[in-house]
C-alpha cells in the first residue's frame, strides 16, 4: 500500500487558506481517482481508497490540526504496516513563491510545524513530500497571519490550477518513483506533466 498525506487544518474557517494547499490536493486526487472520501473517527482522519498502477492507495487527511498531524499518520502507517518509504506528504511552504512547487525524497522540516509532527510520530524522515509554495505575503503581513487568511479569488483561480498540478506531480512519484520524478521535473515547466506549456517560471518543480 501506498500512502499520500495532505497537511492541513479542519473546518470550513480553513479551507480556502495557504496553510490547507496539501488538503486540497487530497481532494483533487480524490475526484480523479474516484475515490470517496470518509471520516474515520478510530484514526481522526478523512480517509479515501483507489488504485493506482495495480497498487492500494490510501488518501489521508489528518483532523487533528496542523501540529498535531503526526499522531494520525503514525497511527495509520502502523495499523497499516506501511514503511514511511511508501509514503508522500503533500503541504504548503512559505519559503517558495506561490504556485511553485518542489519535490523531495526526505530530509527536515524545514521548520513547518506539520511536517515536524509528522517526522517525530513516525520517527524517521525517509519519506517523500511535495511542497507547494504559497509565499509570505506582503505589506507587512505576519506569517501566521498569511498562511490562515483566505486567498483572494485571483489567488483562488491561481491556486485551483497550481493543485491540479501538484496532484499530477503525487501521481506519477506512485507510478514512476520519486526519483523519477525529481529527474524528470527538475529545471522543467511542470505543465509537462499534463501534456502543456507555460512560460510561467513560478510552476516549475525544483529538486533539493
Amino acid at each position: 500500500m501506498k500512502i499520500v498525506v495532505g497537511l492541513g487544518n479542519p473546518g470550513r474557517g480553513y479551507e480556502k487558506t495557504p496553510h490547507n494547499v496539501g488538503f486540497a490536493v487530497i481532494d483533487e486526487l480524490a475526484r480523479q481517482l474516484s475515490s470517496s472520501m470518509r471520516t474515520s473517527f478510530r484514526f481522526r482522519a478523512r480517509l479515501g481508497r483507489a488504485i493506482v498502477k495495480g497498487q492500494d492507495l490510501l488518501l489521508v487527511k489528518p483532523q487533528t490540526y496542523m501540529n498535531r498531524s503526526g499522531t494520525t499518520t503514525a497511527a495509520i502507517l502502523r495499523y497499516r504496516k506501511v514503511l514511511p518509504s511508501d509514503m508522500i506528504v503533500v503541504l504548503d511552504d512559505a519559503d517558495l513563491d506561490f504556485g511553485r512547487i518542489r519535490i523531495r525524497a526526505k530530509g527536515s522540516s524545514g521548520g513547518h510545524k506539520g511536517l515536524e509532527s509528522v517526522i517525530q510520530g513516525i520517527g524517521s524522515e525517509e519519506f517523500a513530500r511535495v511542497r507547494i509554495g504559497v509565499g509570505r505575503g506582503s505589506g507587512g503581513t505576519g506569517l501566521v497571519e498569511h498562511v490562515l487568511d483566505p486567498f483572494s479569488e485571483e489567488e483562488k483561480r491561481q491556486m485551483k490550477e497550481v493543485t491540479k498540478k501538484a496532484a499530477a506531480v503525487v501521481l506519477t512519484i506512485l507510478e514512476s518513483g520519486v526519483d523519477f520524478a525529481m529527474n524528470n521535473f527538475n529545471s522543467k515547466n511542470i505543465d509537462q506533466c499534463s501534456g502543456r506549456q507555460s512560460g510561467n517560471t513560478g510552476d516549475d518543480i525544483e529538486n533539493v
